[in-house]
């Protein structure tokens, strides 16, 4: 291995442990305590390193956030089963969802609520991304001729159902009521 290979894995592994220490503070404190400063420590490295992978704090949580999206694709493409009905894939699917956003929910923000400049439904949308929406829009198109569209607003759906609920806005016991009535709304079945 030469220099610049050497190099260029140091550079991917500082990266890395980045990204990790970001995700590992923001939780266990919450992303208000992810700084510059306290990434530097927590990696021991110093501050102008951290800028020479990262322009700002927003490039570090979009990197978390893109990690986030690769496992939520995972999880949700894991969550469809060949042997459900498609109503059940939704259900599964809606399910997953939820259950992603609960049981990672530094993770959830970084996604969704913090800014990361990561876009959907664009050429240059990263795979991790367009990824984690076939995913979903797998277990939609059967019940739309507009696939896209419905994905797109089962997806706001369930995100509103995340945020209300980590928020404490509604109910947590009736979740599984609400994932069922998103379910029957979709298919159009009881």
């Amino acid at each position: 291995m030469g220099i610049s290979e050497r190099k260029t894995r140091e550079r991917g592994e500082r990266e890395r442990r980045i990204v990790v220490a970001a995700r590992t503070i923001a939780e266990r404190d919450g992303w208000a305590s992810v700084t510059i400063r306290r990434l530097a420590e927590e990696i021991e490295y110093s501050q102008p390193v951290l800028y020479s992978h990262f322009e700002n704090r927003d490039q570090i949580v979009g990197a978390v956030a893109l990690e986030g999206f690769g496992e939520l694709a995972a999880i949700l493409r894991a969550a469809i089963r060949p042997s459900s009905t498609s109503k059940e894939r939704v259900e599964d699917v809606a399910t997953a969802y939820l259950d992603f956003a609960f049981d990672r929910p530094a993770m959830y923000e970084a996604m969704f609520v913090l800014p990361t400049g990561l876009r959907f439904a664009r050429s240059d949308t990263p795979a991790q991304l367009r990824d984690g929406f076939g995913a979903m829009a797998t277990v939609i198109a059967p019940f739309s001729q507009d696939a896209d569209t419905a994905t797109e607003t089962f997806w706001a759906a369930l995100h509103g159902l995340a945020e209300l609920e980590r928020h404490g806005r509604i109910r947590p016991a009736f979740r599984a009521q609400r994932i069922a009535l998103i379910t029957q709304m979709v298919s159009g079945q009881p």
